[in-house]
């Protein structure tokens, strides 16, 4: 089994290896073209910063291990189907079987190799993905312009023991420093009791804001119908806040970027602040179980070994592979946009499309291995 299992790793990794470089040179080449139209123009903020060829291809190269996550279940799809196509198609996986590779025994081989692409994709998607990625958006920022979110910047919410806030933030620089910051102070009431507005801001290492050329209004709950509002300018202000900067990035970049234990720790914020984390949960759900797709796509793969090939016919059952993997990702996406709509339970519109396509694939085998 030693032997076996050497054979079968070796040429699936191989496979893997070409398939996952041929994808992360063709999403190189579009990502590049996609940086065109922003060569040779200067940054709003420092106009001697010039965006030029060589920041583009590293903001490029800075976004392929996020790439590598996206593509490595679908890689190990088309190169498990090959390999074991191909085995299949000399008669060399007749052979395994005759030298005691039994159905079950190849099952728990592949599930074995899919184990190891769990835990690359698990490190990749979780530790060197969201590195990268977030050093490409600070890049990109310093010579393009701020981080933001659309035109209204990104809301947030805390609850404190005598206050609630609601904060919105404009934008972020590439150093970290918040732009167009505002904070909604209400009592446990609900009436207002502040608003203020802040150029610029900065989160310190104790989570404390300290913002810059504020214009704060203070309000009377009990004297509003004469019109009591107290108005301060003030060169700085301190705003003791449990709002971090990783939670500022989570709502200003895409959750699908950050770690699982930050978008974690997110989600309890918003719980903790009576705010709807549907969506984050299920993103967080789907972070989880999308390492577990390799296992998936090596069980998707399996069937493909025992079925019999004519002479050049390798070529369309590895293209229904393809085609089949391709449908997965795509309804994985589209369960995440029902579940979020129709508020299923976010673990189950997660691993929906998992479950379905391995109880597909399962069938498929045990078919197969009862007709041969």
């Amino acid at each position: 089994m030693k032997t076996i299992r050497r054979l079968i790793y070796g040429e699936v990794f191989a496979a893997v290896a070409f398939v996952l470089l041929a994808f992360l040179s063709l999403f190189f080449f579009f990502d590049f073209v996609d940086e065109l139209p922003a060569l040779g123009k200067p940054s709003p903020l420092q106009p001697e910063l010039v965006y030029e060829v060589p920041h583009a291809l590293l903001y490029v190269l800075l976004l392929m291990p996020s790439r590598i996550y996206e593509l490595l279940p679908i890689a190990v799809l088309i190169g498990s189907v090959f390999v074991l196509a191909r085995l299949a198609q000399g008669s060399e996986y007749t052979i395994l079987r005759t030298s005691g590779l039994g159905p079950w025994r190849a099952l728990r081989t592949l599930l074995g190799l899919g184990a190891v692409f769990v835990v690359l994709t698990f490190a990749i998607g979780d530790y060197l993905s969201p590195l990268s990625d977030r050093t490409a958006q600070l890049l990109k920022a310093r010579y393009q312009g701020n981080i933001s979110l659309g035109s209204t910047g990104a809301w947030l919410k805390e609850r404190q023991p005598y206050s609630n806030f609601s904060v919105n933030v404009g934008s972020m620089s590439a150093q970290g420093e918040l732009s167009n910051v505002r904070i909604f102070e209400f009592n446990n009431q609900g009436f207002l009791v502040s608003t203020l507005h802040a150029a610029t801001g900065q989160i310190e290492s104790d989570d404390s804001w300290t913002l810059g050329q504020v214009q704060r209004r203070e309000f009377d709950p009990g004297s509003l119908a004469q019109g009591r509002i107290v108005r301060r300018d003030l060169d700085t202000f301190r705003w003791p806040s449990g709002i971090n900067a990783e939670m500022v990035s989570v709502a200003l970049l895409k959750p699908e970027r950050m770690r699982t234990a930050d978008l974690f720790g997110y989600i309890r914020h918003l719980e903790a602040n009576g705010q709807t984390a549907q969506r984050y949960e299920i993103e967080f759900w789907r972070k989880v179980f999308y390492p577990l797709s390799c296992l998936v796509m090596v069980v998707l793969a399996l069937p493909f070994a025992y079925l019999h090939f004519r002479s050049g016919g390798i070529t369309g059952y590895v293209f229904g592979g393809v085609m089949i993997g391709i449908s997965f990702f795509l309804l994985n996406n589209v369960f995440g946009y029902i579940g979020n709509l129709n508020q299923w339970q976010p673990w189950l519109a997660a691993a929906s499309p998992a479950l379905i396509y391995s109880v597909f694939s399962l069938a498929a085998f045990g078919w197969l291995v009862l007709r041969r």
